[in-house]
């Protein structure tokens, strides 16, 4: 007696598995962005960071992490290189001394201002090599699953 599953069902998960389609894909399209932002020194993990503090006001860290997905802690480790770069500030809330707003500088908003065409251009291209499969119908599953 073996407590061996089946290779027929590693295949059929392979094949079928919604969450290693997402997450291979999400890696793929990680790699893309992190290569097209390199000349910026800029990974698409930090676009997106960036690209969530561009708001008319700052928004509060807890905002920022439900919107990406990530929990304050990672957040918080996310933050530091940014940080670092003169990029992001983190200040206390005028409302509420506990709580932080998360804060696009200057050089960071001209940051995104050069990395947004790259975005743009590359996104593009998926987009038109996706056109037989709807990239927005795409779009809206992805959404509706998160």
């Amino acid at each position: 007696m073996t407590n061996q599953l089946p290779y027929e069902t590693t295949l059929h998960v392979r094949d079928h598995c919604l969450c290693l389609a997402a997450q291979r894909a999400a890696r793929a399209l990680a790699r893309r962005f992190d290569e097209a932002f390199r000349p910026l020194g800029l990974t698409s993990g930090q676009f997106s960071l960036l690209m969530s503090l561009n708001r008319p006001e700052p928004p509060p860290m807890s905002a920022v992490a439900s919107l990406l997905a990530m929990d304050r802690t990672t957040l918080t480790a996310n933050l530091k290189p940014l940080q670092r770069r003169g990029l992001v500030e983190v200040r206390p809330s005028p409302a509420d001394r506990r709580s932080r707003l998360l804060v696009l500088t200057d050089e960071g908003g001209a940051l995104l201002v050069r990395a947004a065409p790259i975005w743009e251009a590359e996104h593009a291209k998926i987009d038109e090599s996706l056109e037989a499969c709807s990239p927005d119908l795409l779009r809206e599953g992805l959404s509706e699953l998160s």
